[in-house]
């Protein structure tokens, strides 16, 4: 298979000479195109510092990382940007929705700053908010739409790009139990149907049984990983597992 993301022993410090703490210990992982991968582990065990590594939000300390073949630390502010708005979708706990502008519009800004035709734009908003089931809610502003339909406007927002690889930092986190399940069914729908990358930070066991693969990290180090047969029950249980063998219940990892 091809590989989206490569990680080849990144370190990430933070602080000045001599008061340093290592975040990241020469973690090196390879994710490939069309996988659903779930990153999980304790509060502080570098899981969030390393998707935004992953996503160009942050830089390595030393390693490199290649995203799409492409070693993104070489490359200048302008050419980065250009290349995070082609290549990468975000999604994150906050929504990040401006209230001012329709969930239409919130949907096109991406495309529109870009200067795509109107008529390109709206048949791509009508593609994408079918699929995520929130096509009835266009006309509308997101203070009038639940958490679990904003989150699927900002999956809508980050995918009308067509990116290569989603990155999505604990995209349930602010749901209750029947929205986040729904946003994941859109996750995994958009995987499967789109064949779109996902890379998710989730301390959730439920939303990691939704993944191809789950990736544990502790203490800024890769502790293990399971892989799907299928049975979301099965991952779900396997999970629970490999947390109790960290130290850590599903509670302590918020």
């Amino acid at each position: 298979m091809n590989k989206i993301v490569e990680v080849s022993n990144v370190i990430k410090e933070y602080g000045e000479i001599g008061s340093t703490f290592r975040a990241l210990k020469e973690v090196s992982l390879n994710i490939n195109k069309g996988e659903f991968v779930g990153i999980m582990g304790p509060s502080g065990s570098g899981k969030t510092t390393l998707l935004n590594i992953m996503s160009t939000i942050d830089k390595a300390t030393l390693g490199e990382v290649l995203i799409d073949g492409k070693r993104i630390d070489y490359y200048k502010d302008e050419d980065l940007a250009k290349f995070r708005r082609d290549t990468i979708g975000f999604v994150f706990q906050a929504f990040n929705l401006l209230d001012n502008m329709t969930i239409r519009d919130n949907i096109a800004l991406p495309l529109a700053l870009n200067n795509v035709k109107h008529k390109i734009i709206l048949k791509k908003i009508d593609e994408l908010t079918e699929l995520l089931g929130i096509s009835n809610q266009l006309d509308k502003y997101p203070y009038e739409l639940s958490g679990g339909q904003k989150q699927r406007v900002a999956i809508c927002r980050a995918l009308i790009t067509s990116p290569k690889v989603i990155f999505a930092d604990e995209p349930t986190g602010a749901l209750d139990s029947k929205s986040s399940s729904e946003v994941l069914e859109c996750f995994k729908n958009i995987n499967k149907t789109i064949g779109t990358t996902i890379i998710m930070v989730t301390h959730d066991a439920n939303a990691a049984s939704y993944c191809n693969r789950v990736m544990f990290l502790k203490d800024g180090k890769l502790h293990g990983r399971l892989d799907s047969s299928g049975d979301k029950k099965e991952l779900f249980k396997k999970v629970l597992n490999m947390l109790a063998v960290m130290g850590g219940s599903e509670n302590e990892l918020l």
